[in-house]
């Protein structure tokens, strides 16, 4: 009887102790991670640069609510390209709507964990945060209008004498378009919309920008058009970093980078060309 009475002790012990198991962490929960302790990716990206990424006012097409920004949602390729980085790590997803220049600062400081907004990958850039991807590789190109003297340039050479701007603090602005000799060169724009506006006001002749977000502004105002000069011999002078978008991340957060990686490596050329083509699909008419 003594015997059985302790046999009984030890199973009830047993499973006592099986009952009070910690539970198993969820996968990627990003307790391992820097600033994902409580597994929120926290991005920061304009919300107002389409089709990369844009501010709506209701969830529609997947877009996801802006922190502290009531009835506010983004939407865009990044945000489509976030929602899948959190979907495959076991992420929630905050977005924080931040001015352009803004940006970096916000991630070196850890008021962000990442920036996902459009951003080529540059040398000067690199310096100051660490990237993951590309997610996206984009070339540089011009958006005249419709019956501009410049509609049928050839290369850039063909652009002398008309007038220009960019988006402020890009690589368009800063180093694409003093290439175009003879150019007249106007103050940046604030934002990639106020660009368009600039343009599409006849305030300049052209404007120099990326691939997607040509195509995004001749998909919103059909009286404008892309000067594509690849092949031509007089091209602009872009080296990858230039035209490779990618995730910014605090300097020294690797874990961060390789996790973001795991994602977008696994991603082909046409897998994020079907996306940007996505993005452009849905993009509001014009932005605010």
């Amino acid at each position: 009887m003594k015997k059985l009475a302790a046999l009984c002790m030890v199973l009830l012990t047993v499973l006592c102790l099986a009952s009070c198991k910690a539970p198993e962490p969820t996968q990627n929960a990003g307790t391992a991670i820097p600033g994902l302790e409580d597994g929120t990716l926290t991005i920061s990206m304009e919300c107002a640069y389409a089709p990369y990424n844009w501010t709506q006012h209701d969830d529609s097409n997947g877009a996801v609510p802006i922190k502290d920004a009531a009835g506010d949602y983004a939407n865009g390729y990044d945000v489509m390209i976030a929602k899948k980085i959190c979907e495959a790590n076991g992420w929630n997803l905050e977005i924080i709507r931040s001015d352009w220049d803004s940006l970096v600062p916000g991630v070196q400081t850890g008021l962000f964990d990442a920036v996902i907004a459009g951003q080529s990958m540059t040398e000067e850039r690199s310096e100051q945060v660490d990237f993951a991807g590309p997610y996206y590789y984009a070339t540089i190109v011009c958006v005249t209008k419709k019956g501009s003297k410049f509609e049928n340039a050839k290369g850039l050479k063909d652009l002398a004498g008309g007038s220009c701007t960019a988006q402020i603090a890009t690589i368009w602005y800063e180093d694409m378009i003093p290439q175009i000799e003879g150019a007249v060169i106007r103050p940046a724009a604030e934002t990639a919309g106020a660009m368009l506006m600039a343009l599409e006001t006849g305030t300049v002749d052209f404007v120099c920008t990326d691939m997607p977000t040509a195509m995004a502004a001749c998909e919103a105002y059909d009286d404008m058009v892309i000067l594509d000069f690849a092949g031509s011999g007089d091209d602009f002078d872009a080296d990858e970093g230039e035209i490779n978008i990618g995730v910014s991340v605090k300097k020294g957060n690797t874990a961060l980078v390789e996790a973001i990686n795991s994602v977008l490596s696994k991603m082909t050329v046409e897998d994020f060309n079907t996306i940007m083509n996505s993005a452009i699909e849905i993009q509001p008419l014009s932005e605010e």
